[in-house]
C-alpha cells in the first residue's frame, strides 16, 4: 500500500483515545473513522460521527483498522475484519482465551492479511536497546529473566485480571527478548480486592533455551513499577520500562580482600552504566511498524501468531494456579 492509509478505531475508550491520537499524528495514515456502541466519553472523535460497531466501520472505506475494545470482544470484532479483508492490529492480549487466539491468527494468516498485536513494550526504548545489547552478546550467555510489574488497581479494567492484562506484556517481552519459547511455567494467584478475576500473580517458569524466569504482577502495590532484569555470564541488564532507562551491572574484575564481603557477593561488583538511549514514544513507534508493514515491512510487528503463541502460556499461568501444578508447554 503507497500513499496515505485510510485507519478506522474502534474502541474509544483509555487505550483507543491514545491510539486515536497517535493515528492522526503517524506520517502515512488518515483517521477516516471510529467506532465504539458506548459513545465516544473522552472527546476524540473530533469531526468523525461515532459509529455503532464494526460492521459500519468496514463500511466507511478503510484500508487498515485499530482494534481497542475491551478484551472479551477481540475476537469477533478481528473476525469480522478479516472476513471484509482488513488488514488490523489488535491491542493484546490478542483474544480472551488461546483458542481464540488461535482462530484470529489464522483468519488473517488464510487470506493473507497483515495482522498485528498491540504489545507496546516492545517499542520501548529500554527493551529495544536491551534486545539489541543481548543480540550483540554483550551479556554472554542468558541465565535468568525477572520480571516486575507492580502499582495500583487501573479503574479501566472490569473484563479481564492481571495475568491477562498486565502479566501478558511480561510473557510476550521474556519470550523475545530471551530468544525463545516457553517449556513449562508454575503459578499462583490470589483474590484480595473483591473482584471476580485475580488482582495478584507470580509464575516461575523455563524457557526452551534453558533461561529461568519469574515474574510478579499485582494491582494491589501502592507505587508503580515496571522492571525487566536480564542476568547472564557477564553481568545484569535493568531495563525500567516507565523512565525509558537502560542499565547494565557488571561482573567485576577486581577481588575482594575483605573476606566475608566476598563471600557474601558471590561474583564481584563491577562497573555501573546507565546508557543515554534515544526516547520516543512507544505508542508512535508502535503504529509506525503498523504503517510499515502494510507498506510491505512486517519485521517489526508482533505478528499474530506470536500474540496467540503468549496467550498459550497466559492460559497455562492460570491453569498451574487452579491446579497446584506445573504446567508444561
Amino acid at each position: 500500500m503507497s500513499g496515505n492509509l485510510r485507519v478506522g478505531l474502534i474502541g474509544l475508550g483509555s487505550m483507543g483515545r491514545h491510539h486515536a491520537r497517535v493515528i492522526r499524528a503517524t506520517e502515512g495514515f488518515e483517521l477516516v473513522a471510529v467506532a465504539d456502541p458506548g459513545g465516544d466519553r473522552f472527546g476524540v472523535a473530533g469531526h468523525l460521527p461515532v459509529l455503532g460497531d464494526v460492521h459500519a466501520l468496514i463500511e466507511a472505506g478503510i484500508d487498515a483498522a485499530m482494534v481497542a475494545v475491551p478484551t472479551v470482544y477481540h475476537e469477533q470484532v478481528a473476525l469480522a475484519l478479516a472476513e471484509a479483508g482488513v488488514p488490523t492490529m489488535v491491542e493484546k492480549p490478542i483474544a480472551d482465551s488461546a483458542e481464540a487466539g488461535r482462530r484470529v491468527a489464522e483468519a488473517f494468516s488464510d487470506r493473507g492479511l497483515v495482522g498485528a498485536v498491540g504489545y507496546v513494550e516492545r517499542c520501548n526504548p529500554a527493551l529495544r536497546a536491551l534486545r539489541e545489547r543481548l543480540d550483540a552478546g554483550e551479556l554472554g550467555q542468558v541465565y535468568q529473566v525477572l520480571t516486575r510489574r507492580q502499582g495500583p488497581f487501573p479503574a479501566r479494567i472490569s473484563d479481564v485480571g492481571v495475568v491477562k492484562d498486565l502479566a501478558t506484556h511480561d510473557i510476550d517481552l521474556t519470550a523475545w527478548v530471551a530468544g525463545s519459547p516457553y517449556r513449562s511455567i508454575s503459578a499462583q494467584v490470589t483474590h484480595r480486592s473483591g473482584r471476580d478475576n485475580e488482582d495478584m500473580v507470580v509464575a516461575t517458569g523455563l524457557l526452551a533455551n534453558g533461561v529461568i524466569v519469574n515474574h510478579t504482577v499485582n494491582w494491589l502495590t501502592p507505587f508503580k513499577e515496571r522492571v525487566t532484569i536480564v542476568t547472564g555470564e557477564k553481568g545484569a541488564f535493568v531495563a525500567d520500562t516507565l523512565t525509558g532507562d537502560l542499565t547494565f551491572h557488571a561482573n567485576g574484575t577486581v577481588a575482594s580482600t575483605w573476606d566475608q564481603i566476598a563471600n557474601f557477593r558471590g561474583v564481584t561488583e563491577g562497573d555501573v552504566i546507565r546508557y543515554a538511549i534515544p526516547k520516543r514514544e512507544p505508542l508512535a513507534l508502535e503504529q509506525e511498524n503498523f504503517r510499515d508493514a502494510l507498506r510491505g515491512d512486517p519485521s517489526r510487528i508482533v505478528t499474530m501468531a506470536e500474540g496467540a503463541a503468549t496467550l498459550e502460556v497466559i492460559d497455562a499461568v492460570l491453569a498451574s494456579a487452579a491446579s497446584g501444578q506445573t504446567v508444561s508447554l
